[in-house]
């Protein structure tokens, strides 16, 4: 079987619900699927409501507006994440202040937050990287402390707990990706979590054009076009009922990789800490400096091993270079050291155990 770097995981029950969807007709935002799907979210979750949206970055573009931010306003964000975590800040016209990562974790640090807050600060944006939880409890103490939002990046880390609680709910809201790549997909789409009725009430009428539908067509304030379709709820009911299986197997592929790799000198594992447990999106490793990454990832992809790179600084990218205030000395080195490994939930344990060989294998060739 070919080794997938993060292929998703659908099958026979997902072509059941979309068959069943096709012929009922509802194809598009309208239908059972999208409010089903959000209730049985929110309750996985253990959240009082849940707005379903086409992507993850349309979930967070829509709960910076919601909170009201914009022109002005600063958001603490880690330097370390994908682009579309900070993308959104500036969508509503705020300003992305980047912190560094802890060395271990790769979450943003809780003290580098504090030391970047000033009067223009409206929020913090933690991400919950590869699945491993952030310390939620010292971010949100420093929130009450400076009367400060917490939006939760938790686009990577569904099923993911800190001290028994589910990521998403922590933060003033959470924001959710079905991407193809991720632990559940519904093709692509996003989910906002929340316990604020009257707050996520307003979301789902931003997400549908701002529609007031007690008097037709009409728009009483500018919103998105954001609604998830029938179409990709029916397929996020069907992952949702398979949701801990696909867990349960991206915690056992992690658990094979520790087996096999975590006594090898030159590999070190992205750390899950007393009280998270990691939703194991992907599992990650850094090297030492004296292997070349570059070299090795071009080596596996020989043997048939698929690894990607860890995210690239966000201060790296021209749009975002000017917003380089301080030094990231640990996110340029969880980058320039670091690699995704295989974590698709079609893979099996032999395919990660042979995986985890060549691996090996590719490193005594460069020593």
């Amino acid at each position: 079987m070919k080794l997938e770097l993060d292929a998703p995981n659908v099958g026979e029950l997902e072509k059941e619900y979309l068959n069943k969807t096709i012929d009922s007709g509802f194809i598009s935002t309208f239908g059972p699927n999208v409010p089903r799907f959000e209730e049985i979210f929110a309750d996985y979750v253990d959240a009082k409501m849940a707005v379903s949206t086409q992507t993850g970055t349309a979930a967070l573009h829509v709960a910076l507006h919601e909170l009201g931010i914009g022109e002005g306003d600063e958001v603490i964000v880690p330097a370390l994440t994908f682009i579309a975590t900070v993308n959104p800040v500036v969508y509503v016209g705020a300003q992305p202040v980047f912190v560094d990562v802890d060395i271990e974790t790769w979450n943003i640090d809780p003290y580098k937050i504090e030391e970047s807050i000033t009067k223009k600060t409206r929020a913090i944006l933690p991400v919950h990287l590869y699945g491993n939880p952030c310390t939620m409890g010292s971010i949100m103490d420093i929130a009450k402390k400076y009367n400060l939002y917490v939006i939760e990046d938790t686009t990577e880390s569904l099923g993911a707990t800190y001290n028994g609680q589910h990521t998403g709910t922590f933060g003033d809201l959470g924001c959710f990706s079905f991407n193809g790549n991720k632990t559940i997909t519904t093709g692509s789409g996003g989910m906002i979590t929340g316990n604020n009725n009257q707050r996520m009430d307003h979301i789902k009428f931003l997400v549908n054009q701002a529609r007031d539908s007690d008097r037709g067509y009409f728009h009483p304030e500018i919103g998105f076009n954001y609604r998830m379709t029938n179409i990709s709820a029916s397929m996020g009911l069907a992952q949702m009922e398979r949701l801990d299986g696909l867990l349960e197997r991206k915690k056992r592929l992690h658990a094979v990789y520790k087996e096999e790799l975590g006594g090898v000198d030159h590999i070190s594992f992205q750390k899950e800490y007393d009280g998270a447990e990691s939703s194991w999106w992907f599992t990650c490793v850094t090297l030492k400096e004296k292997i070349d990454v570059d070299a090795l990832q071009a080596r596996l992809k020989e043997k048939g091993i698929p690894v990607r790179r860890v995210f690239m600084p966000l201060v790296e990218f021209p749009p975002y270079k000017k917003c380089r205030l301080r030094e990231y000395g640990n996110s340029y080195k969880i980058y320039e050291r670091g690699l995704c490994l295989p974590s698709s939930t079609l893979n099996t344990t032999e395919d990660i155990r042979n995986a985890c060989r060549r691996i090996i294998e590719s490193l005594k060739e460069q020593q």
